[in-house]
């Protein structure tokens, strides 16, 4: 999917459909568990991130150690 229509649709929304969304969240998942959800996700991009950047290193090691020979 594109990622413009995504924020296309994510700028349509106004202030009452952003304030049922949240409400919605609230009742789904309460609200004391809403902060354990954003440390999971927090947790999980943090993760990510991590792999990603020791993924490029190890190729940027590579190139270089080709370099080298």
């Amino acid at each position: 999917m594109n990622s413009i229509a995504i924020f296309a649709f994510i700028g349509s929304l106004g202030g009452a459909e952003v304030t049922i969304i949240i409400f919605a969240i609230l009742l789904l998942f309460g609200a004391k568990r809403i902060p354990e959800l954003a440390r999971g996700l927090g947790r999980g991009i943090r993760e990510f991130k991590d792999a990603t950047n020791e993924i490029k290193s190890e190729i940027d090691k590579s190139v270089n150690d080709k370099d080298q020979k």
